[in-house]
């Protein structure tokens, strides 16, 4: 059950909202939350930047605490948003450490952390998570067509609160589909204008003899 009173307070504890108050910053997320604070289910813009990545890092804790990020990727689409609370993926076949799917199993608290670097956006999702087994069904669902990887399993997410970072300091990079697709609309663009040269120029020629 949630007992918090604004869906931020998942990250805010008191120990850092007094941090927040000693450094000065305590008051303007003080007027944040008294807006209504982070939204807490997932809105139509968060789904498309969710479907839209390729990389993602999900956070988890052993039953003592100790933090453990485990990167997941593949094609766009891979990440699904099922309803405005849950995401779920196909945990693809890796190498065989459990350490996600140990620590959920004694802690459920997840975090997923999305980053675009060509837009320099970032998202931070605060939530619970586990890992589904033995659901063909769900895990066909949720596999990427003719993606050549072996689901495992699936883990589902259930979002209790998202925030979007600035672009501060995140460098600029792009995915090499993305160059590969802009150098090769680039070179068709180069090769209408080298015909449209040489078109002139023979209109020009054939001018010049009469």
């Amino acid at each position: 059950m949630n007992m918090h009173a604004f869906a931020s307070d998942v990250a805010f504890t008191p120990t850092i909202k007094a941090i927040q108050a000693r450094k000065g910053s305590r008051q303007s997320y003080a007027r944040v939350e008294e807006r209504g604070g982070w939204q807490s289910a997932i809105t139509p813009d968060l789904a498309a930047f969710i479907e839209m990545q390729t990389s993602v890092f999900l956070s988890t804790a052993n039953g003592d605490g100790q933090p453990y990020i485990q990167h997941r990727g593949g094609p766009a689409g891979f990440l699904r948003v099922l309803d405005e609370k849950t995401i779920g993926f196909a945990d693809f076949l890796g190498n065989k450490q459990f350490i996600t799917q140990g620590n959920l199993a004694d802690n459920p608290r997840a975090f997923l952390f999305l980053i675009d670097y060509m837009t320099r956006q970032r998202i931070k999702i605060w939530g619970t998570a586990r890992v589904v087994e033995d659901d063909p069904e769900l895990t066909a669902r949720l596999m990427p067509q003719d993606y050549r990887a072996r689901p495992e399993q699936v883990i589902l997410l259930t979002a209790s609160a998202w925030d979007a970072n600035c672009p501060q300091h995140i460098p600029q990079r792009f995915e090499a589909a993305d160059v590969a697709a802009a150098l090769g609309e680039r070179d068709r663009r180069i090769q209408h204008l080298e015909q449209e040269i040489a078109r002139l120029k023979g209109i020009s020629g054939a001018a010049a003899k009469e």
